[in-house]
């Protein structure tokens, strides 16, 4: 009988519209949410996919030793693709001629991802046996003999190679690098007991199997083996890919706040619709048991019917977003199952945690409310309804993102507003005693709306300052990752690097490149130390650490030390002064945190068999993710002084056409790419490698290519989520409008009746929900200054500074958008007379 009289409610108030704002709002909340994770893990997938090429595989073990056989087969038995390289440094020689090269073995299947780039072009082939295929640095060092010796063998140098996938970025690791088969390493008896190789296991394959194979072998390897993902610090791209998959996280967080505060106002306004009505079966005799569960049942067939909706809506939105995606990208299709899970628990979860409380507040009205309307029965503390709904943002934002940092930070934005709509609230409620109908001028009427209806307009600011600040953070977001890449690749980025510089090199490298026309960067002493006291306090190696011994954990290794006048441009300031004094050091903040460094510390380091012992002057923190040098520690020249150095710099060489050039009418260099003189770049390379053989050239042009390719990419990507969240905010603001519509109705109809005019009215309406859109501009740009620091500072490691534009722009956004809004949707309203108010109102 009870499910009979809940489902005859629920068509008829189906047909009158009366529960469209509420299913529209749980279909956003779904939709957004489904729509969103699916774009968000096809953009993810596809940046790390792509950003994958620079190892040339999903995962790698770096190891100095073969791993267990049983790993292998493991990652056979979860069908992952592998392949085996070795990596060591071993002369080669050709004629009177000898070179220190760094040799990569590889099998055959090398790369898993991306392609091998030679002179002639890419390839995915290898070199056959008794071939090498070298870099063209090592070429001109040689002469580009027809073949060289590597140990007991010798090789036909068959092709130049341009780039390897995975040849990563270390201007440190000066030798050339070249490219043989595994099957010929034996021959050439260059490995022996004792030998240091670095093993190099590549794995593929899709993401679930990535990570069971993750989970199972990652905690069997020991201190001296990496575990190494295109999220790793070897990877130079890892900074972006992190820092693009944590905005989608918070795009979608914020969509995810979004749409359950319209899911609440939603609520709110169906269940103060039906006080009467719950009075009215009262009245007649109705249980709670009965009204429980007419209402409840109201609330489950209209939670389903959002869901349904908003997740074939989430699935038609991921579809046509993919027509839209560059190729590269449209081609990843992630599983399905996680965004319709999330979707479905988003729906289900939202819903019954923001409508408990305006559900509690119905079902407690008394039946005297059909005889004094303002009864509202039970008034339960809206601390409840706060805890309710944070609990749940809290629970939905956690669910999704697996981000304590990103979802506390929504939490405690969504708090401050509330706060702040709070103090607003009460302010208005105070002023708005005594406020009648006034309607001398528009602006007083509208004001005198604003303090009448104090409380509903605090709920409307809800949705209005909530859709606001979400554009707000997001565009500010956007905008500071794309700045930041673009201050990492600007359009002249070094596209060479210089290595082994000699003290006696610098003045004629320096005329070189003066005569080319190339500008080069500082240059960069370069020096090799060891860290070996802290304070006095002697620093033990992990292994020693694993092995029981007691003391500071050390960096195993020597470090690359330099020297410096001024903080490098990659380079910001945290605490204390730049090196002053000969005896102080600046050093890199991971380091200072990893080793519990701080300023005033004594740090002793051993260089050339002799200890120098400086104070820590300043904390530093480096741009990693750039392509120039960078030093854990930088000290002054006077302190480096006694020790041999070499030196580093880098330079820019346009890969531009001079065509119109007169020095290249010459028909052997026609199509070739110049330096600023008119000289073919190769010609430039080559002789600079004659006339310095000394220096070694390391070309990252084509890593930067790549870069830029895949910054690009996350651009798009950060700019369709972008278009994803104005679409949302669009509709919450339409929405919210819906709210007070039924109140503003019968006012309407009252100030017709006393002679009010269309223009008067039209007016007046336009007027406050300006005024409403203007207030939240304030509070909108209040919340997100206070977001974005706790995004830039906890989880994005961005520059914090203030968005004073905003202070003007935004109350004047917000108001033009919220009263164009309001008077779109009150339209219809204001042309009606006051009869087919007064009767639409009945």
């Amino acid at each position: 009988m009870e499910l009979s009289l809940a489902w005859r409610l629920f068509k008829r108030e189906l047909q009158q519209g009366q529960l469209l704002l509420i299913i529209l709002a749980i279909t956003l909340a779904v939709l957004s949410v489904s729509g969103l994770a699916r774009v968000s893990e096809r953009l993810q997938v596809a940046i790390t996919g792509q950003a994958s090429q620079f190892i040339a595989a999903d995962r790698i073990i770096d190891s100095p030793v073969k791993i267990d056989a049983a790993i292998l087969t493991k990652a056979e038995d979860l069908g992952l693709k592998h392949v085996t390289n070795m990596q060591f440094n071993s002369m080669v020689y050709s004629g009177d001629k000898f070179q220190l090269v760094t040799v990569r073995a590889v099998e055959t299947g090398y790369p898993l991802k991306g392609d091998i780039e030679l002179t002639s072009g890419k390839t995915k082939a290898l070199p056959q046996a008794g071939e090498i295929w070298f870099e063209t640095r090592l070429g001109g060092l040689l002469g580009y003999p027809k073949s060289i010796e590597l140990g007991n063998s010798e090789f036909v140098l068959s092709n130049e190679i341009s780039r390897l996938p995975d040849a990563g970025f270390n201007p440190f690791a000066s030798s050339p690098v070249v490219l043989m088969r595994m099957e010929d390493v034996a021959k050439t008896g260059v490995i022996q007991p004792g030998s240091r190789v670095t093993y190099l296991y590549q794995f593929a394959g899709d993401e679930a199997s990535l990570t069971a194979f993750e989970q199972s072998v990652k905690p069997l390897l020991n201190s001296t083996q990496r575990w190494v993902d295109v999220q790793s610090g070897d990877s130079p791209i890892a900074g972006a890919v992190k820092r693009a998959e944590r905005f989608l996280l918070l795009a979608s967080l914020m969509g995810i706040a979004l749409a359950c505060a319209a899911i609440g106002i939603a609520a709110q306004r169906y269940c103060q619709r039906h006080y009467d009505v719950v009075a009215m079966l009262k009245t007649f005799g109705a249980s709670a048991k009965q009204i429980r569960l007419l209402f409840g049942t109201h609330l489950l067939l209209v939670t389903l019917m959002g869901i349904v909706l908003g997740l074939i809506g989430g699935v038609l939105l991921d579809f046509g977003i993919s027509y839209l995606l560059p190729p590269e990208i449209a081609a990843y299709s992630p599983p399905l199952t996680r965004p319709l899970l999330l979707g479905v628990s988003t729906g289900l979860i939202s819903a019954f945690m923001f409508s408990a409380y305006p559900l509690m507040r119905l079902l407690a009205i008394p039946p005297l409310r059909v005889l004094q309307r303002q009864l509202e029965g039970l008034q339960l503390g809206m601390w409840l309804h706060l805890l309710l709904s944070l609990g749940a943002m809290a629970l939905l934002g956690y669910l999704y993102s697996q981000s304590w940092a990103l979802t506390l930070t929504v939490v405690a934005a969504v708090l401050l507003l509330g706060v702040l709509l709070s103090v607003l609230g009460f302010v208005m409620i105070r002023l708005g005693h005594s406020v009648g109908m006034k309607t001398t001028n528009p602006l007083q009427l509208a004001l005198a709306g604003l303090r009448r209806r104090a409380r509903q307009n605090a709920v409307q600011l809800v949705g209005f300052s909530a859709a606001l600040v979400l554009l707000l953070t997001i565009l500010a977001l956007r905008q500071d990752l794309l700045n930041e890449w673009q201050k990492q690749l600007p359009e002249n980025a070094p596209n060479y690097f210089l290595v082994n510089i000699a003290p006696d090199d610098a003045k004629p490298l320096n005329d070189f490149m003066t005569a080319k026309g190339i500008v080069a960067t500082d240059i960069y002493p370069v020096i090799r130390g060891r860290l070996t006291q802290i304070n006095g306090e002697a620093l033990i190696s992990n292994e020693q650490s694993e092995a029981g011994e007691k003391g500071r954990v050390g960096i195993s290794r020597e470090l690359n030390l330099t020297w410096r006048n001024t903080l490098p441009a990659n380079n910001e300031l945290l605490e204390g002064h730049f090196n002053q004094a000969a005896d102080e050091v600046s050093v890199e903040s991971g380091v200072a945190d990893r080793l519990g460094i701080g300023i005033g510390d004594k740090l002793t380091y051993v260089i050339d068999n002799q200890e120098l012992t400086v104070t820590v002057a300043s904390i530093r923190a480096v741009h990693w993710e750039t392509l120039q040098p960078n030093f854990f520690m930088i000290f002054t020249q006077e302190a480096l002084a006694p020790f041999a150095y070499t030196s580093m710099a880098s330079f820019y060489l346009s890969d531009q056409q001079a065509t119109n050039d007169q020095s290249t009418n010459d028909p052997a260099t026609s199509g070739q790419a110049l330096s600023a003189d008119g000289t073919p770049k190769d010609a430039v390379i080559l002789a600079l490698i004659q006339q310095f053989p000394t220096i070694s050239i390391i070309d990252v042009g084509a890593m930067v290519g790549q870069l830029r390719q895949i910054i690009e990419q996350v651009s798009l990507s950060l700019t369709l989520v972008l278009a994803l969240v104005l679409l949302a905010s669009a509709l919450v603001l339409i929405a919210q409008t819906e709210a007070g519509m039924a109140t503003r109705q019968r006012e309407l109809a009252v100030l017709r009746t006393f002679g009010a005019s269309g223009w008067l009215l039209r007016s007046a309406t336009g007027l406050e929900f300006a005024l409403l859109g203007g207030i939240a501009g304030v509070l909108a740009v209040i919340v997100a200054e206070f977001a974005l620091y706790l995004l830039k500072t906890q989880v994005f490691e961005l520059n914090v500074y203030m968005h004073w534009p905003w202070w003007g722009i935004a109350p004047v956004s917000g108001a033009l958008i919220v009263a164009l809004l309001g008077v779109w949707r009150c339209r219809q309203l204001l042309s009606q007379s006051c009869s087919e108010l007064l009767k639409a109102g009945s």
